[in-house]
């Protein structure tokens, strides 16, 4: 039976989810229903992509009944309101990364998902490619030993999208990069509290932050470590040293190789659709499938991206925003 799939936004990322679900087989996913909260924006997507209901306003989709799981691909001040709406409607939600601007935020997300009994999983697409599979099973079977220092960076120049130095948006590397690179080093760590946490960044003229470089101390006295940017091009990998050598991968996000001890392996994407804004678009199967399995086997959350470990990810983002003194508008309701 397909899941059918409602989209709440009409944005880039939205574009590319839909034009990914519009390429696998109709018995498995179907895209019934598209929410702007420009009426035109949603009948121009709904055209686009075929799909047969467009509303107006995210309400409307919320209380569609064909409409089995919402797919949030707002910006982020909007992702609570969406998915907490989705929620009390009954639907089952896949929420963008970072899910909450704060942590009270996605505190309250995942409370109001955990008393309703409904499924809800923050969109951390990176979790479920192959490559990112391939390292979990690298780390369990000890290959390259106890874990003793893990990096990650990644950096794009990306000003020229508004919302990334706009500080009413929550823009700013942290959010929109550094997201990334620390769900690698919770994989690596096994969604351990870091002890202690230090960082330092470069502020951009609108608030936000443009560079940011994290150290984090884990229990064990084991090191990660991470540097995201918005203005500064990075190598964009990430790796893991052990007693007994390392692992690394490339393109920290949406990674499609992996190296242990030297030996290179290569998982190529799927070929899915045409039109792709973001690199490796195709790979957003990886996590729409994972969504279908957990709720036909009824599972109210993820075992990949547990509800648990998003709060995790969103105390350490804003204990490092507090640490460089960036605050959003948000921080103060």
């Amino acid at each position: 039976m397909a899941l059918r799939w409602g989209i709440v936004s009409a944005g880039l990322i939205a574009g590319d989810f839909t034009t990914m679900l519009c390429s696998l087989p109709p018995s498995e996913h179907q895209v019934v229903a598209v929410a702007a909260r420009d009426p035109n924006r949603s009948k121009e997507f709904a055209q686009k992509h075929n799909i047969p209901k467009a509303y107006g306003s995210y309400e409307e989709l919320a209380q569609d009944p064909n409409v089995e799981v919402a797919y949030i691909a707002t910006q982020h001040p909007q992702h609570k309101s969406a998915v907490l709406l989705c929620l009390a409607a009954g639907k089952a939600v896949l929420c963008e990364k970072p899910m909450g601007v704060k942590a009270a935020e996605v505190r309250e997300m995942a409370a109001e998902a955990r008393s309703r009994g409904i499924f809800l999983m923050e969109a951390i697409w990176s979790r479920f490619f192959p490559a990112m599979e391939a390292l979990r099973e690298v780390l369990v079977q000890g290959t390259i030993g106890d874990v003793r220092v893990a990096r990650a960076e990644m950096g794009i120049q990306v000003t020229w999208l508004p919302r990334a130095t706009d500080l009413s948006q929550a823009g700013g590397s942290l959010l929109d990069l550094g997201i990334y690179c620390i769900q690698f080093l919770s994989t690596v760590f096994g969604a351990q509290k870091p002890e202690k946490i230090s960082a330092v960044a470069d502020i951009h003229e609108t608030g936000v932050d443009s560079t940011v470089s994290v150290l984090l101390w884990y229990p064990g006295g084991a090191h990660g470590s991470f540097s995201c940017s918005i203005t500064s091009s990075l190598p964009n990998t990430a790796y893991v040293i052990g007693t007994k050598g390392m692992a690394q991968i490339r393109r920290t996000w949406c990674p499609t190789e992996l190296v242990v001890n030297d030996e290179h392996k290569e998982f190529p994407p799927p070929v899915l659709g045409k039109g792709y804004t973001f690199l490796n678009g195709p790979c957003l199967s990886y996590e729409a499938n994972h969504v279908r399995e957990c709720l036909r086997k009824g599972l109210k959350e993820s075992p990949v991206v547990p509800l648990a470990e998003s709060e995790l990810l969103a105390e350490i983002l804003e204990e490092v925003r507090k640490a460089i003194g960036v605050t959003f508008p948000q921080d103060k309701c």
